[in-house]
């Protein structure tokens, strides 16, 4: 059977035109708010109370970790109790990530907004520590992250062997034996060795992510794409 040419109307041509063209700029869109590593900072929207790892690039493998200690001692030579409570942050790559941290490489820095992320070492990471002695009112504080809001951890992390620098925003807060910390947003420079703003999640440079689920997690890389369809750009 002949097939008979179908003319168009010149409305309709115009229409399908139209349509194909908004179908085609929303595809150009979709693909490149999938492939954020385009853009020089890419920023992860988050709250979360009392994290244990952090995974800067949303890659299903940690690139550091918390670690809180707490213990109870009883001293023979003071004949005393006291309790002992520490927050500490570390590399969690076998040796390949650093954190910015004090000159006697001790303590973890907490950065304001507004530093210049461009060179971190490695350390044994404390954040804050606090000794309470029982029977006596006296609390003692340690650490530059003792009742800290807003403030950065600085990072320098390995992505497919090449080094980024980010950054991680927590709040903390320690009383006597009882320590909150959360994490409240996270960034990485997506152009290896570049040096990273604290606490910069606006301008046209800046990709925000919403921060991937538990599940997402738990399934790894192959997650990924799934939920950069959210992303938004500043």
């Amino acid at each position: 059977m002949k097939r008979q040419t179908a003319h168009l109307s010149e409305s309709l041509s115009r229409r399908l035109n139209s349509y194909a063209l908004a179908a085609g700029a929303a595809g150009v869109s979709l693909l490149a708010l999938a492939q954020p590593t385009e853009a020089k900072i890419i920023y992860t929207k988050t709250y979360k109370l009392r994290p244990w790892l952090l995974d800067v690039n949303n890659d299903g493998i940690a690139d550091f970790k918390f670690r809180f200690y707490s213990n109870t001692i009883t001293s023979t030579t003071s004949k005393g109790t006291e309790h002992i409570a520490v927050l500490s942050a570390l590399e969690a790559s076998g040796g390949r990530n650093y954190i910015v941290g004090s000159n006697d490489r001790v303590y973890v820095s907490a950065l304001p907004p507004g530093v210049s992320v461009r060179s971190a070492i490695h350390l044994q990471g404390l954040m804050a520590a606090t000794q309470f002695r029982f029977g006596s009112r006296k609390i003692n504080y340690f650490g530059p992250w003792v009742n800290v809001k807003n403030r950065y951890l600085g990072l320098k992390f390995a992505i497919s062997g090449k080094y980024h620098f980010g950054w991680a925003r927590l709040k903390v807060r320690i009383r006597a034996k009882h320590t909150y910390w959360a994490l409240t947003g996270y960034a990485y420079e997506t152009v290896p060795n570049k040096p990273i703003i604290t606490g910069k999640t606006n301008g046209p440079d800046v990709i925000t992510l919403q921060d991937p689920s538990l599940g997402h997690l738990a399934r790894g890389a192959s997650a990924i794409p799934a939920w950069r369809g959210s992303v938004t750009t500043k």
